[in-house]
């Protein structure tokens, strides 16, 4: 007889059953069972060492694999999790591959995260609505300190009632978070002040990209500020991404999402405890965090100082000899061909270059970028939105 598929566990019952009543062979019973005289005994012998249980199906598993994840590297892993609850599967093992060289095998970032997922260590991700977006594209930043991407992280209250107001710039090629400091106020002073030490430890970057909030930026001449206007005549190009657009300068805005997790859930107790996380924070995320966008590998081997020394006093600005210079008083004002034009207090005292571009027009110069156009006919100024080169 034939063993049926869809009960292979009664069919062996059958086949012990018989045997133990009797009057068969086991030559003629398993022939009648049609399975040989091995898989016969096998089952008997089944039968009387685990009763009932030794007729089902055994797993078919292997005891030991060649792929299991060794136990001192599963140790590693949830080791280094416990450490950096926020790190993901990728980040975890780019850290342990650089700590732990004489290990040469380690696990798919797949199943580290199953890994993870088996101790408990990885909630469920919530669904997020996708928005379309247009991001400014970063491909000219080809080297340390093309661009330094700078704002502030969102005030915040420490333990002790004091506010905190974070200054935070990054090198867009490395991603080395330079600066991570606690400023009294979030003004012109103390963000020249910053910069000031930035600059001198540093060196300068070829270009700073930052929002349209003060004291970066203005509703003045194509938005200048007094702090603009320093970084101008420090040969700084600006870049200013889109009011309302924060992904623009994306990746200074993820770090600011890390830092937030990282040292303010909850706010340290005082602010001298504060900048101390921050610090440690600024030393973790350039020498130990790995980091995907320069293939897991850490910020600070990427970076280098700038060899555009902070000059101990500004240069005076130079224009062609077809472009006139004009100075703006203490108010902010230019006089010029009998029209008083109002610029920007930013431009208080400062020089500019004056070009005639037709009959009508003149436009505005300063420091290699062009800032408006002077209607002669109306002495009515058009407004750049942004400083446009020269």
């Amino acid at each position: 007889m034939a063993w049926k598929e869809t009960n292979v566990f009664e069919e062996r019952m059958k086949f012990v059953v018989a045997w133990k009543r009797g009057g068969w062979s086991l030559t003629d019973l398993c022939r009648e069972f049609n399975i040989s005289r091995v898989t016969g005994y096998k089952y008997l012998e089944q039968y009387e060492l685990f009763g009932l249980d030794g007729l089902k199906d055994k797993s078919r598993r292997p005891k030991l694999h060649p792929k299991t994840t060794r136990k001192k590297i599963l140790e590693l892993v949830l080791q280094e999790r416990k450490e950096h609850p926020r790190w993901g599967a990728r980040k975890l093992l780019a850290s342990l591959r650089a700590r732990f060289h004489m290990i040469k095998e380690w696990p798919h970032p797949s199943t580290v995260g199953r890994i993870l997922k088996n101790h408990g260590m990885i909630k469920a991700p919530k669904r997020r609505i996708q928005r379309q977006s247009i991001e400014q594209p970063f491909s000219h930043a080809l080297g340390p300190n093309d661009i330094w991407c700078a704002d502030f992280k969102g005030h915040f209250t420490v333990g002790n009632g004091e506010r905190c107001t974070p200054l935070t710039v990054t090198d867009a090629y490395s991603r080395v978070l330079i600066c991570c400091e606690i400023v009294p106020k979030a003004d012109t002073a103390n963000v020249i002040n910053e910069f000031t030490k930035l600059f001198i430890k540093y060196g300068m970057p070829i270009a700073i990209r930052t929002d349209n909030g003060t004291p970066f930026a203005s509703n003045a001449l194509a938005g200048l500020s007094k702090l603009s206007v320093w970084w101008l005549k420090l040969g700084i190009k600006l870049e200013r991404i889109e009011p309302g657009k924060p992904q623009q300068n994306g990746r200074h805005e993820r770090m600011h999402k890390t830092l937030k997790e990282e040292t303010a859930l909850p706010p340290r107790s005082s602010l001298e405890a504060q900048q101390k996380a921050f610090r440690n924070f600024q030393k973790e995320f350039n020498y130990v965090r790995p980091h995907e966008g320069i293939k897991n590998e850490f910020p600070a081997n990427h970076y280098k100082k700038s060899k555009r020394k902070f000059p101990k006093r500004l240069v005076k600005a130079a224009y062609p000899t077809n472009i006139s210079v004009g100075d703006v008083n203490d108010l902010g004002n230019l006089y010029f061909e009998g029209h008083r034009i109002f610029l920007s207090s930013a431009l208080a005292e400062e020089q500019v270059g004056l070009e005639e571009i037709s009959d009508r027009h003149v436009k505005i110069h300063f420091y290699g970028v062009s800032l408006g156009v002077i209607d002669l006919y109306t002495g009515k100024l058009l407004h750049f939105k942004n400083p446009m080169p020269s």
